[in-house]
């Protein structure tokens, strides 16, 4: 049976008709989405990272670079398990009547998976470049990378909140 939102549960912020419960259902959804993204991202780049040691070329290595993706192996182990979260306290809140909660906890969570990604792949950037070109090629290419993710990431979402704001006030 679903429910039918009466006209005091508009949601003041956005208008939709929708009950707290609809709205607390329609965020995890979006939450949902947005994990299978960074889940796939993630994935793509563990895979990329373990197939590197089963290369040839590993052994010839330098400590500090065998150090390094050593970090990033444990970096995108955690942005796994920080995109695992959401879903295992999911499980654990399911038929608990906390969605509200589950969806706060999920978005912080989810915030953080997306700040270790962007770390991840500038790390990986950094590696790559490492191992092909040098030190200071890593460095150029890896400041360029984080300085796009940092745009993209978090000044633009920044931005255009910051805009929407102005223009309903």
């Amino acid at each position: 049976m679903s429910e039918i939102p009466d006209e005091g549960d508009i949601d003041p912020d956005d208008g939709r008709p929708e009950s707290a419960t609809q709205r607390a259902d329609r965020n995890w959804n979006e939450i949902l989405q947005e994990l299978r993204v960074t889940q796939t991202g993630t994935q793509l780049i563990s895979g990329f990272l373990l197939a590197i040691a089963f290369q040839q070329r590993f052994g010839s290595l330098t400590p500090f670079q065998v150090g390094f993706y050593l970090v990033l192996v444990m970096l995108a182990a955690g942005c796994t398990a920080l995109g695992l979260a959401p879903v295992a306290l999911h499980r654990q809140l399911f038929r608990h009547h906390e969605k509200v909660e589950t969806v706060s906890i999920a978005n912080r969570l989810l915030r953080i998976t997306i700040g270790l990604v962007a770390v991840l792949t500038s790390g990986v950037v950094f590696f790559v470049f490492d191992v092909t070109l040098g030190l200071v090629a890593a460095l150029v290419a890896a400041a360029g990378i984080l300085v796009v993710l940092v745009l993209l990431l978090l000044v633009f979402p920044a931005n255009v909140l910051s805009r929407l704001r102005r223009h309903s006030a």
